[in-house]
């Protein structure tokens, strides 16, 4: 798969700009009844409304933007750099990182409260963030726990395994060594593996919870604890007890919820059915291609370098 994904990106970097106008226009009129819905995600990804400006000394032109280790992060930004003027500046952040710059800055995550309109949010990252899954199991054929597997390092984490590890109801466990706990380290489990479970925790590391996407692509319920950081998923606008079950941030609750939703598969299945419909705007690879086309678009706008 990566051999593929560095050819697509050689193959982009060959083009015509031409091409990339071309393949805009069509993207327009393809999704021409969904502008709404476009503007939307747009205005939510960069929430300034007035023009900006940004100093050379702290920007990239397009022309200058080189990789700098971070290669999934370059190449899922490039691929949408060719659309516009090599002499485009931007100002961009790689990696785990969720403070705020002084100025408006490309961002994988940002905190979801507060005042972060100068982080803009890309998808960046994404054949790691942007996994889903065909489940070919329904939810009441599944095994009636919940399931996590994942580094531990941060203190909610850490929370979580001190309350859950050996629950009867929670196969818990990490995949980094630990020295104070060994116990908690748990042999390897599978995507495919995880998905016997009725219920997966999806658990914010750094910034948010990897596993989220595909595990609303499943026919499991996510369980998590409320959300501080967001991506382009825009966690931002989940919803508890619609799209995931919202747990405790001490997860002293979770028994409860989950001897809950064995008892009520109903609702169970209704928050599964719209988590999957909530995402599957993102499992479309042309309307997501636009809208990356028009968050940078309006970027490269309000900074005064395009012309509306």
């Amino acid at each position: 798969m990566k051999v593929f994904y560095y050819l697509k990106h050689i193959g982009l970097a060959l083009l015509p700009h031409s091409w990339f106008t071309r393949r805009q226009r069509k993207l327009e009129q393809k999704f021409a009844d969904q502008q709404d819905y476009i503007q939307r995600r747009v205005d939510y990804y960069l929430k300034t409304a007035q023009p900006f400006t940004l100093a050379p000394e702290e920007t990239t032109a397009i022309a200058d933007y080189t990789r700098r280790g971070f290669t999934s992060y370059f190449y899922d930004l490039k691929e949408y750099l060719h659309y516009f003027p090599k002499q485009c500046r931007f100002a961009y952040y790689f990696g785990d990182e969720t403070h705020i710059e002084p100025r408006h800055t490309l961002f994988k995550a940002r905190p979801i409260a507060g005042d972060n309109e100068r982080s803009v949010i890309f998808k960046l990252d994404k054949r790691r963030h942007f996994r889903f899954v065909e489940d070919t199991l329904s939810f009441a054929e599944k095994k009636p726990m919940a399931v996590f597997r994942g580094a531990v390092t941060q203190p909610h984490r850490i929370r979580f395994m001190e309350t859950l590890f050996g629950h009867p109801l929670v196969d818990a466990g990490q995949s980094n060594p630990s020295e104070t706990h060994p116990e908690w380290q748990q042999p390897f489990m599978s995507v495919e593996d995880q998905l016997q479970y009725k219920f997966l925790f999806a658990l914010e590391g750094n910034d948010v919870a990897s596993n989220l996407k595909w595990a609303m692509s499943s026919n499991s319920l996510v369980f998590t604890p409320k959300m501080v950081f967001e991506t382009w998923f825009m966690e931002g606008t989940l919803q508890a007890g619609v799209h995931y079950v919202e747990v405790k941030d001490d997860f002293s609750d979770v028994e409860e919820k989950i001897n809950y939703y064995l008892a009520h598969p109903e609702k169970a299945q209704q928050i599964i059915d719209n988590a999957h419909a909530y995402l599957a705007p993102y499992q479309n690879p042309d309307l997501e291609d636009l809208v990356c086309i028009k968050v940078l678009e309006r970027y490269f706008s309000l900074s005064g370098q395009l012309e509306k």
